[in-house]
């Protein structure tokens, strides 16, 4: 998708008077030459893997290798105790990312966003709102125009792939499309969800990827959990006004120099 720059999509909702999901769903018509429905089918059609790969979670499976699986069934009884530190949202956020997490782990359908590795930032973040009614499919569909535009500005600017720019660049950027999807979500300005992207991403800069044995698994499948959590918190910033004294695109091009 051809992004370049934040700051690019910031003009253009300022000159065509456009949300930010708009702008991005726009490029996606241009660049692949389809209409405005067809491309919102597209999105609906990922939306709807995504929400599949949470609610076919099965926690007795267990990864080739044998190092992950079932921890989102721990996490999920666990928070049914009422011992959780954690609030009722942050405790399916937690669990969400780990069971999506997992599913990859035991080679099952999810949606790369923006990779394998970090598959489960994004559901986790928007499941659990869709699920308490928080949000119906049309919102979610907009939220993730917004992610993935956020997405394809670093995958420009910086990269996304983990072998390249380390698992910043993986779990660091699916954390700053969801913390600039739950911004625009509950009403952020695009300026409110620079914000929150740039803080997720500045809060991962340097994340190494470390992954035991050669498989990406662990520490991975936990990672999903923090960049999650980190979304969450830092769309919450943003929206109660919080900035970041480095502007997006900035944070962006200094994690593609760290990577």
């Amino acid at each position: 998708m051809a992004l370049d720059s934040m700051e690019e999509i910031f003009q253009r909702i300022e000159a065509e008077q456009k949300p930010f999901w708009q702008v991005v769903r726009d490029t996606d018509v241009e660049e692949r030459q389809v209409t405005a429905e067809a491309s919102q089918a597209k999105m609906r059609t990922a939306w709807r893997a995504m929400l599949d790969s949470v609610e076919t979670y099965e926690g007795d499976r267990r990864s080739v290798s044998g190092l992950v699986g079932g921890d989102g069934g721990k996490m999920r009884a666990y928070a049914q105790t009422g011992r959780a530190l954690c609030g009722p949202y942050l405790q399916e956020v937690v669990a969400t990312a780990l069971c999506v997490g997992e599913s990859n782990a035991c080679m099952r359908k999810i949606v790369a966003a923006p990779t394998a590795g970090a598959c489960g930032v994004l559901p986790a973040v928007l499941v659990p709102l869709y699920r308490r009614g928080e949000a119906d499919e049309a919102a979610i569909v907009q939220a993730l125009y917004v992610a993935a535009g956020i997405g394809a500005v670093v995958g420009y600017r910086a990269c996304i792939a983990g072998a390249a720019g380390g698992c910043q660049a993986e779990i660091g950027t699916a954390s700053a499309m969801a913390a600039g999807a739950l911004a625009s979500l509950r009403g952020g300005g695009p300026e409110q969800i620079g914000h929150a992207a740039a803080m997720a991403l500045k809060n991962l800069l340097g994340l190494i990827c470390d992954p035991v044995a050669g498989l990406v698994e662990v520490p991975c499948v936990k990672r999903n959990v923090v960049g999650a959590v980190n979304a969450v918190s830092c769309a919450d910033m943003a929206l109660a006004g919080g900035t970041s004294r480095v502007p997006v695109d900035q944070v962006i091009d200094c994690m593609g120099d760290v990577g």
